[in-house]
């Protein structure tokens, strides 16, 4: 099988097209793969040292608003069609999978142009400008979400295929028991796991504040909070100011590089709501506050919040209403309480999926197979 993957710009695009990418080449080691994606975003980084062959288009972001910025997208992106049917001409793929990202756009266009079988994958409840697009032209949508079906013109329903959100192997095979072990944490330690996404949250810093000097020096409450590298010495500062001494229970740090580890051992995640980290959430099946980021494309990290919300797993505060007592009233509402603890916990592991690189791969096989058919 020859698989053409691509997606760019953020890593909730390219971590998910990875994890496909790793799939296929699991099943099947004479599967062929190639990742296209934009010369300067981080895929160009991140691609290669996977070890997976790397090519590049013209791409460029489409603004909602009518601007002259959008001229020149739309000049890059016929630009970019070009030189993807190119690449396709000559690495003839059996289908194209995109995971989002503007780069998506000329590559999976020009796939279907070419008849090639195409598959893209929504990681949001909210799809993204891009994939929204794609979805009246491409012949299968993978969803992370069952509330995303609403949010996809009528055309394309029919298209959708319910498979969830690839997490890291490290995540999936944690184990709880071993990771509290590698935190020193006793039985009846409540452990706070609190990250604002890989580059922090500003929002969250200010308000973890008065969590930490709330539960500073008590013994039954762990509390680990990752400030983002860009904010780590903006937040001591904070926490200087405020005349906090911090004890051995609380732990600062400006990135976290054994997530799954701290993931697994905790008992409540404090943090905003990306497709990934919920998907990560939810697997190991932890309780979460979550804080959406308000500047996100098309408000999406609420839509995703609120679909933890809604099936009992987290609860949610806008960063509008966020400060440090009304996230000291949330983490008490949850760790005062073992019955709500349990029954969060509980409905956060039944929206975990494990299973969704093989429902992906099994769709891409199925679309192959249908395709050839015709």
């Amino acid at each position: 099988m020859r698989v053409l993957i691509t997606g760019g710009g953020t890593g909730g695009h390219i971590n998910p097209a990875l994890a496909i990418a790793q799939k296929v080449r699991n099943e099947n080691p004479s599967n062929a793969i190639l990742y296209v994606g934009t010369k300067n975003g981080l895929e160009s980084e991140l691609v290669p040292k996977e070890g997976f062959e790397f090519k590049y288009v013209t791409a460029k972001f489409l603004r909602r608003k009518i601007s002259f910025e959008n001229i020149k997208t739309m000049v890059a992106s016929i630009k970019g069609v070009l030189e993807a049917i190119k690449i396709i001409n000559e690495f003839k793929p059996d289908i194209v999978v995109g995971t989002g990202g503007y780069v998506c756009g000329p590559v999976v266009l020009a796939a279907s142009l070419r008849k090639i079988p195409t598959m893209i994958h929504e990681q949001n409840v909210f799809p993204g400008i891009t994939n929204k697009m794609l979805s009246k032209v491409v012949d299968v949508i993978g969803i992370s979400f069952a509330e995303a079906e609403k949010y996809f013109p009528e055309e394309a329903i029919k298209k959708l295929v319910l498979v969830g959100n690839p997490v890291r192997k490290e995540i999936l095979t944690s184990d709880r028991r071993k990771s509290r072990t590698k935190f020193n944490l006793r039985p009846d330690t409540i452990m706070i796991y609190s990250f604002g996404g890989s580059g922090g949250q500003l929002s969250l810093n200010e308000a973890i504040i008065d969590v930490i000097k709330k539960y500073n020096g008590q013994g039954n409450i762990r509390i680990i909070h990752v400030t983002g590298k860009k904010m780590y010495e903006s937040f001591m500062d904070n926490i200087r100011k405020a005349d906090i001494i911090l004890k051995e229970n609380i732990e600062v740090l400006d990135y976290m590089y054994d997530a799954a580890t701290a993931l697994s051992a905790s008992d409540i995640v404090i943090g905003s709501a990306g497709a990934i980290t919920i998907a990560e959430i939810t697997v190991i099946g932890v309780p979460s506050i979550l804080i959406p980021k308000t500047y996100t494309a098309e408000n999406h990290q609420e839509y995703n919040a609120r679909a933890l919300e809604k099936e009992g797993a987290a609860k949610v505060i806008l960063e509008k209403d966020l400060d440090g007592d009304t996230l000291i009233a949330a983490v008490e509402e949850i760790i005062e309480n073992k019955n709500v603890l349990k029954t969060m916990s509980l409905n956060s592991k039944r929206m975990g999926n494990t299973d969704v690189e093989n429902k992906i791969y099994e769709s891409m096989v199925n679309l192959i197979n249908t395709k050839s058919k015709k």
